[in-house]
């Protein structure tokens, strides 16, 4: 057995979700938030048999993509911010971390 933990961006939860639901794959979905832009993000986590480990990972890739997104950065501090313009940056986006892990046992009760 295996523990899939994928942490994704918000905007691909609901799809991803859907997708994995309509396969029958059980999974929990978790609020989180990134460290680099301080955004929400989703953590997923699936347990599934060791076979259907690819069938998982597949439907992850599918359903999270990666993307373009503009962002204006913080003014810098102990500057003079009077002379500062944040022009937008494009950073890249989405896609999905993902772990598989291990499970030595497993309950439900």
């Amino acid at each position: 057995m295996k523990l899939i933990i994928a942490v994704i961006q918000d905007s691909d939860s609901t799809k991803l979700l859907n997708a994995l639901v309509e396969k029958n794959f059980r999974a929990t979905k978790l609020a989180s938030s990134g460290g680099f832009l301080k955004s929400g993000n989703t953590t997923i986590m699936i347990g599934t048999d060791d076979g259907r480990v690819d069938d998982a990972l597949g439907i992850i890739k599918i359903h999270c993509h990666h993307r373009k997104q503009l962002i204006s950065p913080v003014s810098p501090l102990g500057g003079n911010a009077d002379s500062y313009i944040p022009y937008p940056v494009e950073v890249e986006v989405g896609g999905a971390t993902v772990f598989v892990l291990p499970v030595d046992d497993f309950y439900q009760f």
